[in-house]
């Protein structure tokens, strides 16, 4: 059974009761709020392990609390759960920082399958020290710190993850189902493009010219890779 909090964000309260009974039932602690200021204050209060947060919400948008979270310095680990099913919104959400991203009407257990694959990454027991190492990048494993040049870089969980496969792999080509499986525990079918939009914030965070990337290679009709000698 686990002991992490789960903070549901939901103006739906069917949805909420849906949610809390089904995470409830794999061991969660679940707490709530029904707007977007209600859920600034939980997340500031409650300190959670997760959020859960819908985009409609009355007052402050679901993008708007993220957005103010992530400039408070708050790496909270985000799954947006919406009714929009626009790829703009999509990609505006996770380049907020957020982790996952899923569309209603959804499967409760595999909301609550994407929970856990995003604890996993976030919330694992400490390891042995891990310094990895590629060129001037380097990250930290144990500390969960990653530096280019010695300047610290303000990275998602799913950044970091996804960093580190690539760091750990330089060279290497992966496709993005494979990225996804590694940083996410499963690839979901139809998700594997929102690895593009992960790159694209860790290439603003390298310092990389979208135009001529210098560390995060795309290589076309296959996938990505970090370049060995950057």
């Amino acid at each position: 059974m686990s002991d992490a909090k789960i903070l549901v964000v939901d103006d739906e309260a069917k949805i909420v009761k849906l949610v809390r009974a089904y995470l409830e039932q794999a061991g969660y602690t679940v707490v709530e709020a029904g707007d977007g200021q209600t859920a600034l204050i939980q997340a500031r209060r409650e300190k959670p392990s997760l959020m859960i947060l819908d985009l409609m919400l009355p007052g402050i948008d679901g993008l708007e609390v993220a957005r103010i979270l992530r400039r408070e310095g708050n790496r909270l680990p985000i799954i947006m759960l919406t009714a929009r099913r626009e790829d703009a919104d999509r990609i505006v959400g996770l380049e907020l920082g957020a982790d996952d991203y899923v569309t209603k009407p959804f499967n409760a257990r595999e909301l609550v399958a994407r929970v856990n694959a995003v604890l996993r990454r976030t919330s694992g027991a400490p390891s042995a020290p891990e310094i990895l190492q590629a060129g001037q990048i380097v990250l930290d494993v144990s500390r969960h710190l990653a530096t280019l040049e010695g300047r610290p870089l303000a990275l998602t969980p799913l950044e970091f993850e996804l960093l580190k496969v690539l760091v750990h792999n330089p060279g290497r080509v992966f496709t993005r189902l494979e990225l996804l499986d590694r940083v996410q525990g499963d690839a979901y079918e139809g998700y594997e493009r929102t690895i593009d939009t992960h790159i694209k914030n860790l290439r603003a965070k390298l310092g990389d010219d979208p135009r001529r990337p210098e560390h995060i290679q795309t290589v076309y009709g296959v996938g990505y890779k970090l370049e060995a000698e950057a």
